[in-house]
């Protein structure tokens, strides 16, 4: 069981998560043996916010290429979209 720390990778910032961020929803990339419980506590503990639901998908691998060659694949990872409770923030994607 990982560390509540060590659960939480990085912020996950594209245009879908910004609009997503409007909404009270954030997205992180996670550890892949992390749970939904094991998320939400990470959240919770790290921002001091109250964490209502938690959704996970595992984003597959994508083959990568240089010009015509096959050169292997880029690694896969764990995505975490959290929401949080009204009038809750989490202030490091503020200004993103």
């Amino acid at each position: 069981m990982p560390h509540l720390y060590e659960v939480i990778r990085r912020p996950v910032t594209s245009e879908r998560n910004t609009d997503l961020m409007a909404q009270g929803r954030y997205t992180f990339e996670v550890a892949p043996d992390a749970n939904k419980m094991q998320i939400k506590e990470a959240v919770e503990a790290a921002w001091e916010v109250r964490v209502l639901a938690v959704n996970t998908l595992n984003v597959h691998r994508k083959r990568r290429r240089e010009k015509t060659r096959f050169r292997g694949y880029r690694s896969g990872w764990k995505k975490a979209i959290v929401t949080l409770a009204p009038g809750d923030k989490i202030e490091i994607f503020e200004g993103v």
